[in-house]
């Protein structure tokens, strides 16, 4: 039987969730506080999770709710910034994961979407300016380190 709230649903038709969906963001220094923010997600949580490690050597299985998807990436695998020789600096991996995530998930705006980002500074500060000044998510919407004061005086 066909649920009369998805009743009017075809396959032209959006069907827009309204449950919040997880970001979670995080690289070798900040493992620990991950794993604590995914532990305290519900067990229905969904989303993605990206993690900036040094070498695939550091990759190991993280325990998330069941419809998170976790993304490992190591730097060693990976270039530095397109065009150049350079080798992949911390912050780069996961500030380039998140954008073509973000332009794909939330082609439509941020809807509810919340962001949790550990981590080193730079690949925090560019994945949280890229959230705000590109995706259109409000600072509150984000968790960031309160030493990093990104969302204070924004």
């Amino acid at each position: 039987m066909i649920q009369p709230e998805h009743a009017s649903h075809t396959g032209d038709t959006a069907h827009h969730d309204d449950r919040v969906q997880f970001l979670v963001v995080g690289d070798e220094t900040s493992l620990a506080q991950v794993q604590s923010e995914l532990a305290v997600l519900p067990l229905c949580a969904r989303g993605r999770v990206f993690i900036e490690v040094p070498t695939p050597e550091d990759i190991f299985v993280l325990e998330v709710p069941l419809r998170m998807t976790v993304t490992w990436l190591p730097r060693s695998t990976r270039a530095g910034r397109p065009g150049t020789a350079t080798s992949c600096a911390p912050g780069e991996a996961v500030t380039r994961a998140v954008t073509a995530w973000s332009a794909e998930m939330l082609c439509d705006g941020p809807g509810s979407t919340s962001a949790i980002l550990t981590g080193d500074y730079r690949g925090v500060v560019e994945v949280y300016d890229h959230l705000v000044d590109t995706v259109g998510m409000t600072a509150e919407s984000i968790t960031a380190p309160a030493a990093f004061r990104l969302q204070s005086g924004r």
